[in-house]
């Protein structure tokens, strides 16, 4: 599975933090292990989450297949709190298990087809505890998030540390079916670079991403449709989704 520029180049994955603050979805993450537990953050980016789940005392292991990423986030953890591992999710080979396993940042949504998510699943489903949950999230497709992916609905500038005033803006390039081909553009206003990354995502239903997560073996223990844990609907712009080994 390729990884995208704006996470395997270091210098586009320094621009990440700037542009993206989680919001009510890092309470929902937080709150998920009230007690120190064993967690593991796959696709854990920079650490924004990771980070702020080890300074709760948990004992948090963060895999990401970005090399740019892990760099950065090994430079926040000057405390050494998490163990940074780069794997994807289908080659991560760890002797522990795990109570918790987290996708977020709709992470679930790089896995292209069945094949992929499977082998992802599948080997996430290897390094649980017994009852350990696995919780991620996808964008419900119906909900069209990708039809507000414009320049002119996305365009924002930010100053980021150590380089100066950033323009982005987000396009699609293509539809096709289920997958959304998307560009993230940022512009280095006071040099003018432009930096591009090319993503693909999927945008997988919510009856077949429920059919793949009980394929791997989990149990699902609730689907909600937004971080407040509302029921999913059909105008639901989450699938939210809780499984226990």
């Amino acid at each position: 599975m390729p990884v995208d520029d704006a996470f395997a180049r270091r210098d586009m994955a320094i621009l990440y933090d700037s542009f993206n603050a989680h919001g009510a979805d890092r309470d929902f993450y937080l709150d998920l292990a009230a007690d120190p537990s064993r967690i593991l953050d796959i696709g854990c980016g920079t650490g924004l989450l990771t980070l702020a789940l080890a300074a709760r005392g948990h004992d948090v292991t963060g895999v990401d297949p970005a090399a740019g990423m892990l760099s950065v986030a090994r430079d926040k953890d000057e405390a050494g709190l998490v163990r940074w591992i780069k794997a994807g999710a289908d080659q991560l080979e760890l002797p522990e298990r795990f109570d918790l396993a987290i996708m977020t940042a709709h992470v679930f949504q790089v896995f292209l087809d069945d094949r992929e998510t499977s082998a992802a699943l599948t080997n996430i489903h290897r390094h649980m505890v017994s009852g350990g949950r696995l919780v991620f999230e996808s964008r419900n497709p119906d909900a069209r998030a990708y039809d507000g992916w414009t320049q002119e609905r996305t365009l924002q500038t930010t100053e980021v540390p150590g380089i100066g005033p950033v323009e982005v803006f987000y396009q699609v390039r293509q539809r096709d079916g289920e997958h959304i081909n998307v560009d993230a553009v940022f512009t280095l206003l006071e040099t003018g670079e432009r930096r591009i990354s090319e993503s693909t995502l999927r945008f997988a239903p919510k009856d077949k991403i429920v059919a793949l997560v009980e394929e791997a073996g989990f149990r699902i223990e609730s689907v909600f449709g937004d971080w407040d844990r509302s029921s999913f609907g059909p105008a639901s712009p989450e699938i939210i989704v809780i499984s226990a080994a």
